[in-house]
């Protein structure tokens, strides 16, 4: 589950990890009485008004139609009004959020941290997730943090310093002090670096993190060490666990189709295809993309209905897949072990007559306990349903489909 910055700061708030303080807003006056309230608590007069949506790139990214940014700096409390008035209800498109972009309805006001002292500010970049490789999380460490991050990465690799940690044991000491060494921090600065990493790990394990991104952590000017930016994923099956944590979830900043498969129990992840399918189990609902693709369609979704599927859910499923105006066929590719043909081709029966005004082919492939009594169901049901049981047949008639 994504969330927000502002709600990714509470969490690290929470486990004593250093942050540039801010405050929320969804509107232009809430957005100048955090200004005020920054103000008195840090004495600033410049101000860092940040669009909060689920997608990265909102410093380079571009508001529809003009050339406003998805961070701003405001040097006035007037102008945190005027920043806040141009970016909320707005649409930001971002390099994450693709062409359609994303409405702004909330902020974030955040104190200026970037301060000139006796040194210059530094910004650096650190990350924590799980090597899946390896089976153990990696914190990511560069010296070059900031909005090119990315291209670090790709241009400099040899900047971009990786600890893994066994999480039967935790992060180590040795391992906190040699990821400050590696950033080339000294003093002050490498004595918080050191309580810097130490604390974000523990709200990585404590919130059952996926992943953590702070980019860019600043060395400020005083050597101290703070997280101004904040990316945090939560681990969906672990919200039980975070009953707080599920709170901050925001369906607003969500696909609606992938909202409402949710509800109804159901995998489903929106692609960019012509051929909708439905399928039980995962790694099925993968061949079933391979083979869509193979008869010359692409894959409109990916949706598991799961082992259990019956004609409720089978119904929920073709609901979702025909609000996709994109979807030209669908194919329907269920194994019968947990769940038995017969019953799924009743499912799909009774579905399409209760949906009706169905005007698109649909394939159905059943294969597994009772697949020819399925099949029979499918073909004297009199609705234009196709069945295969192998599936090349079913690629087969997927393609004709396509060239109808």
């Amino acid at each position: 589950m994504n969330i927000h910055e502002y709600q990714a700061k509470e969490i690290l708030k929470k486990y004593k990890v250093k942050i540039g303080e801010g405050l929320y807003a969804n509107s232009a006056e809430s957005a100048v009485e955090a200004a005020k309230k920054l103000q008195e608590l840090t004495g600033t007069d410049i101000f860092v008004v940040k669009a909060q949506i689920h997608a990265g790139g909102r410093g380079k990214g571009k508001f529809v139609g003009t050339e406003h940014r998805g961070v701003m700096i405001a040097k006035s409390i007037e102008e945190v009004r005027e920043k806040a008035t141009q970016m909320l209800g707005n649409t930001l498109v971002t390099i994450q959020t693709g062409p359609s972009g994303k409405v702004v309805n909330q902020l974030l006001i955040a104190a200026n941290v970037y301060q000139k002292g006796a040194t210059e500010p530094k910004e650096l970049y650190m990350s924590i997730l799980l090597d899946r490789g390896t089976g153990k999380d990696v914190i990511i460490a560069s010296t070059e943090g900031g909005m090119d991050i990315e291209e670090v990465a790709h241009s400099t690799p040899e900047l971009i310093f990786k600890e893994f940690i066994d999480p039967a044991v935790g992060l180590q000491g040795f391992q906190a002090r040699k990821i400050a060494f590696n950033l080339g921090l000294q003093g002050n600065a490498f004595k918080d670096m050191v309580k810097f990493v130490t604390s974000l790990y523990e709200a990585y394990k404590g919130s059952d993190a996926s992943m953590m991104e702070i980019n860019p952590v600043l060395k400020t000017s005083d050597d101290q060490i703070l997280a101004v930016d904040a990316k945090v994923s939560l681990d969906d099956n672990a919200l039980y666990r975070h009953p707080d944590l599920a709170t901050y979830r925001d369906i607003t900043e969500e696909d609606p189709l992938e909202v409402e498969a949710g509800e109804n129990h159901l995998n489903y992840v929106k692609l960019d295809g012509n051929v909708g399918c439905m399928v039980n189990g995962a790694g099925l609902a993968m061949a079933t993309m391979d083979v869509i693709k193979l008869a010359g369609g692409e894959p409109a979704n990916f949706l598991d209905v799961g082992g259990g599927a019956n004609a409720k859910t089978v119904e929920a499923g073709f609901r979702i897949i025909l609000k996709d105006p994109n979807v030209k066929a669908i194919l329907i590719n269920v194994f019968g072990g947990i769940v038995r043909c017969d019953r799924v081709a009743n499912g799909v029966v009774e579905a399409y007559k209760n949906i009706g005004n169905i005007n698109i082919p649909i394939i159905v492939r059943l294969q597994g306990t009772n697949a020819e009594e399925g099949a029979k169901i499918i073909n004297e049901s009199g609705l234009k349903v196709r069945s295969a049981v192998i599936l090349k047949d079913a690629a087969k008639l997927v393609t004709e489909a396509l060239s109808a």
